[in-house]
C-alpha cells in the first residue's frame, strides 16, 4: 500500500463537501432572481445549480466510502466506489441536459420579453464567476490526484459556468429584441454536457471493466524487467485498475537454483522497477516459477 494512500481521497472529499455548499446557494439564488425577471433560462440554470448540488454530492460519497479498508466481503477495498460514483454522475448529466434541451426548444417556440433583465445578467456573472473557479479548484485537486469523479465534476462545474455566461449573452440579446436567443443558448449547453457525459460513460466502464489504460504499458514493464539479473524470462503481466491505483500479478521465469534470500532481493528489484515504471501503484503481487516448470 502506498504511504498516505488516503490523501487523495480526503483531498477529493474537502473540495466536493465545499461544491455542493457553493452550488445549493447559486441554484437558490438563480431561482429566485428567474421567477422574479420570468426568465427561463435563469431558472434552468438555477435547477441545473440545484441539480450539479446533487451530482457534488454523489463525488463527495463515492470518494468518502472509497477510504474504506477492505473487509470480509470486499477483499480488494472500495477503491471503485469512486469510478461508480463518476459513473453515476455521467449517467445523472444525460437526464440534465435532456431537460436544458427541452425547456430551450419550449421558449424557443414561444419567446417572451424579460423582466429586468439587468437583475437576472449580474446574478448569472456572479453564478458564472463562482462556478468557474470552483471548477479549476477541482480540476487541480482531480488531476493532481487522478480522480475520476472529480474531474467528471469539475467539467461539469466548467460546463455550469459556460451555460451561466451563455444565458448572460442570451438574455443580454433578448432585451435588445432578439428573443430566440435564450433557446439557442440552452440547446448549446445541452449537446455539450451530452458530450462530456459520453466520454466519461466510457472511461468510468472500461475501469469497470477492468481494462487496461495502455496495452504498451506490459511490453514496456516486461523489456525492463528482463534487464533484471536472475530473470529468464516473462511469463504473465496481468494489471487492472482499482479506483485511481493499479493492481495486478507479474509472473517472471527464474532457473530455480535462487536462494530464499535470492528470491526476496529480486522480488524487491521487480517492485522498483515497476514502482518506476507503473504509476500509482498499490498492490502488485510477483509470482516466480522454475524454468523446468514451464
Amino acid at each position: 500500500m502506498l504511504a498516505n494512500s488516503h490523501e487523495p481521497l480526503v483531498a477529493g472529499e474537502r473540495i466536493a463537501k465545499l461544491s455542493v455548499l457553493t452550488l445549493l446557494i447559486i441554484g437558490v439564488i438563480e431561482l429566485l432572481v428567474g421567477r422574479l425577471s420570468l426568465s427561463l433560462g435563469l431558472t434552468a440554470d438555477g435547477v441545473t445549480s440545484l441539480f450539479d448540488a446533487l451530482v457534488s454530492l454523489i463525488v463527495w460519497l463515492g470518494l468518502h466510502f472509497s477510504r474504506r479498508r477492505p473487509d470480509a466481503r470486499f477483499h480488494f477495498g472500495y477503491q471503485k466506489v469512486e469510478t461508480l460514483a463518476a459513473f453515476i454522475v455521467a449517467i445523472s448529466m444525460i437526464g440534465v441536459a435532456i431537460y436544458i434541451i427541452f425547456v430551450s426548444y419550449l421558449t424557443f417556440l414561444s419567446p417572451r420579453p424579460i423582466s429586468y433583465p439587468s437583475i437576472a445578467m449580474v446574478t448569472l456573472l456572479l453564478a458564472g464567476v463562482a462556478s468557474m473557479y470552483r471548477a479549476f479548484q477541482m480540476r487541480t485537486v482531480a488531476k493532481k490526484y487522478g480522480l475520476l469523479s472529480l474531474r467528471t465534476d469539475a467539467n461539469n462545474s466548467i460546463k455550469d459556468a459556460t451555460a451561466s455566461f451563455v444565458i448572460f449573452v442570451s438574455i443580454l440579446g433578448s432585451s435588445l429584441g432578439f428573443l430566440e436567443l435564450d433557446a439557442l443558448g440552452g440547446i448549446i449547453i445541452g449537446i455539450y454536457i451530452l458530450g462530456v457525459a459520453y466520454v466519461t460513460i466510457k472511461e468510468a466502464s472500461l475501469i469497470l471493466l477492468d481494462a487496461c489504460e495502455s496495452a504498451e504499458i506490459t511490453s514496456v514493464l516486461a523489456a525492463a524487467l528482463k534487464t533484471l539479473s536472475g530473470i529468464s524470462g516473462i511469463a504473465s503481466i496481468k494489471l487492472r485498475p482499482s479506483g485511481r491505483y493499479l493492481t495486478g500479478v507479474v509472473t517472471v521465469m527464474v532457473d530455480g537454483s535462487e536462494t530464499v534470500a535470492d528470491t526476496e532481493r529480486l522480488r524487491k528489484e521487480i517492485r522498483d522497477v515497476i514502482s518506476r515504471i507503473l504509476e500509482p501503484v498499490e498492490d502488485i503481487i510477483v509470482v516466480f516459477r522454475a524454468v523446468q516448470d514451464v
